[in-house]
């Protein structure tokens, strides 16, 4: 199992998940946050610090169709460590739903 960045991290990206992972396996885009499946280690202490619940376990049917974004994502967006500042409109974006046509493929800064 490992967790898996979804939908409603899409243009909120508050980034509170990656101050608490011990193994820095968050990479960043520009509007999106995703989890690398090979380096998570399945702690799960990322998922209850997530302020728009977009961490979920792969097992979770949510998450599915967001498995292979992550990985894919995962290798080719900038490793990010620490927290970063969210968007200015996080918060007006936190509970929409039907984000996805939203995500950008571009890479953020760590």
């Amino acid at each position: 199992m490992t967790y898996v960045v979804t939908e409603n991290c899409i243009k909120c990206k508050y980034m509170d998940c990656v101050e608490v992972c011990p193994v820095d396996c968050f990479y960043v885009g520009e509007n999106m946050l995703v989890i690398h499946p090979d380096e998570c280690i399945d702690c799960g202490v990322c998922e209850p610090e997530c302020p728009a619940e977009a961490i979920l376990p792969d097992s979770d049917d949510k998450a599915t169709p967001w498995v292979e974004l992550n990985r894919n994502y995962a290798q080719s967006w900038p490793n990010i460590t620490r927290k970063g500042e969210p968007p200015a409109d996080a918060d007006e974006w936190k509970d929409k739903p039907g984000k996805r046509a939203l995500l950008s493929p571009e890479p953020g800064k760590p």
